[in-house]
């Protein structure tokens, strides 16, 4: 009985933040970030198409909105304004991104499914940034590849943000190295995977989660050891770990 309680508990104090994916281990805590900080100053396009995502049956893709308040001030204190984006989803991090970069900005947003950014789209438009972007479906790593070999795309992005294929992250960093500034931002998303990193060799995880672990761990230690880089990994959201380019 005692441990159906418990459970009731847990259930009642969960978050209400769908594709949550908070690593605070009280929910209430990351409950209270949410309605103190972030909602209050959420615009209200990014709310929207945040509500809108969350009818979607794949919801736990987006980027939480304690991340997206993180990524908009990040772009505003760096005065980011060629930016790119590699897996979009609906767009919640695309559209605090918009919103960040000044009017004559870039996005070069790249996503293998056209249907679920075009969920967005109408929110993104309205909101009056859609001219900012600039939306290639595909797979990105032969994208990347024709950028590189344009000399004059080398150095020319001051931030990118990456929340795709984990197993391609390391592929990913190869190329984006070259295509980010001396001085700009690479933005990891998922590097703490659900907690999973330092879960023991035999834990119960899910097959998605299981399956990804050993390409978010080769990555983050991959990161550690470059020199071409500084890094910080920080819990918001599932984790994201930001790449400062220094040579």
């Amino acid at each position: 009985m005692a441990a159906n309680g418990e459970e009731q508990q847990t259930q009642a104090g969960r978050h209400q933040e769908v594709g949550h994916k908070s690593l605070l281990q009280s929910d209430a805590l990351y409950q209270y970030i949410l309605e103190t900080s972030v909602y209050p100053r959420e615009p209200e396009s990014m709310k929207e198409l945040r509500e809108v995502t969350a009818k979607h049956p794949w919801n736990i893709m987006t980027t939480s909105a304690d991340e997206g308040q993180f990524l908009n001030m990040l772009l505003k204190l760096i005065n980011a304004k060629n930016t790119m984006e590699i897996g979009v989803y609906t767009g919640y991090s695309l559209l605090a991104t918009a919103l960040a970069i000044p009017d004559d900005g870039k996005i070069l947003a790249m996503d293998i499914n056209k249907e679920n950014y075009e969920l967005g789209l109408p929110i993104i438009e309205k909101a009056g940034v859609a001219h900012k972007i600039d939306f290639r479906e595909g797979p990105a790593l032969p994208m990347l590849d024709l950028l590189i070999e344009d000399k004059k795309n080398h150095g020319s992005y001051d931030f990118i943000f990456v929340d795709a294929d984990k197993d391609n992250y390391i592929n990913y960093h190869k190329r984006l190295i070259d295509l980010v500034k001396v001085g700009g931002l690479i933005g990891y998303d998922n590097t703490l995977w659900n907690g999973s990193v330092v879960a023991p060799p035999d834990a119960p995880l899910r097959k998605y989660v299981r399956y990804y672990r050993d390409f978010v761990l080769e990555l983050n230690k991959a990161l550690a050891a470059d020199p071409r880089i500084e890094i910080c990994m920080l819990p918001v959201g599932d984790g994201i770990t930001l790449c400062r380019r220094i040579k």
